[in-house]
């Protein structure tokens, strides 16, 4: 569940309700998306390594399988002891699973403070992080004349260095596929970077949109959910999936048959790297869903 999990502040006063939690959070974007431009712009000035011509990296590994968001108080008792304090969470997840898509960006847009915390958290781990962006870029403005927050967004990546994954491009429900949202997304991701873009709607599943993400080497996000296309979609390479509950979003526990059809779809998409995240988070499913799935796929690899 898109949850706001990995939180970095309290505010002094609660809002009332979640709809003024939210609409705080998108008024605060624009500020917090200005404030990451001007970190770039420093960045950039002082010529700190890691920039659009840093040197290559190590590859992530070829398989990575994990949780969307790890902060859920629905799993302590489940996933977390009873006993085990909150801010010890995050180590008891690392030891189980080396990747964790993050939500929270999604609904604040990081701060470099916040990134910093997520490096303190990951240690001496080869931990790795997916990074979902901002609803800003995706659904407040919708790729329109965004280059340049995609730009600032992707100093994240700058940051974490060895422990970013993926960035994650969620669309709306109702964005449906015409060429021009297709040629408007594509022209502004920066392909030194690993893009995973997200559709709501079944009508990007179609040859075009494919074609066009093979040519820009963007990654198709493939879905297990209640109203859209059961398959998986190679066009970089590399294949990403969400589970967000076959019949019901987020709240779902898949059978070990469903988790074998997906994994023989991975091993006939010939995809050299695999990223997986389980977003059936309501009732902790997703924890045991995401450990089978790992080791039907070492099993099988």
């Amino acid at each position: 569940m898109n949850a706001i999990s990995e939180s970095e502040t309290t505010p002094a006063k609660k809002p009332d309700s979640r709809q003024e939690r939210r609409a705080a959070q998108r008024t605060a974007n624009e500020e917090r998306a200005r404030k990451m431009h001007a970190a770039w712009m420093e960045a950039t000035l002082d010529c700190l390594p890691g920039l659009e011509t840093e040197a290559p990296m190590e590859e992530p590994p070829s398989l990575n399988v994990g949780c969307s968001g790890w902060y859920y108080r629905e799993w302590k008792g489940k996933f977390y002891p009873e006993s085990m304090p909150s801010g010890r969470w995050f180590d008891h997840y690392a030891e189980q699973f080396q990747t964790v898509e993050l939500n929270a960006p999604f609904y604040s847009w990081p701060t470099v403070d916040t990134v910093k915390t997520w490096l303190r958290q990951a240690g001496p781990r080869r931990l790795i992080y997916t990074v979902k962006v901002c609803e800003l870029i995706t659904h407040a403005k919708r790729f329109r004349d965004t280059g340049e927050l995609v730009r600032d967004f992707g100093y994240i990546a700058t940051l974490l260095g060895e422990h970013m994954g993926c960035f994650l491009f969620q669309m709306p429900p109702g964005y449906d596929f015409t060429l021009d949202r297709l040629k408007r997304i594509l022209s502004q991701l920066n392909p030194a970077r690993r893009n995973v873009v997200e559709f709501r709607h079944p009508s990007w599943w179609n040859e075009k949109v494919y074609d066009a993400f093979r040519e820009t080497g963007t990654i198709f996000c493939s879905c297990s959910t209640p109203n859209l296309p059961d398959e998986l979609v190679n066009t970089a390479g590399e294949v990403y999936l969400r589970f967000h509950g076959a019949t019901k979003w987020y709240l779902y526990n898949y059978s070990t048959a469903e988790l074998e059809a997906w994994r023989d779809r991975v091993i006939r998409s010939g995809a050299r790297r695999v990223w997986a995240y389980f977003n059936n988070t309501m009732d902790g499913s997703a924890v045991d869903n995401a450990r089978e799935f790992r080791d039907l796929c070492l099993a099988g690899s």
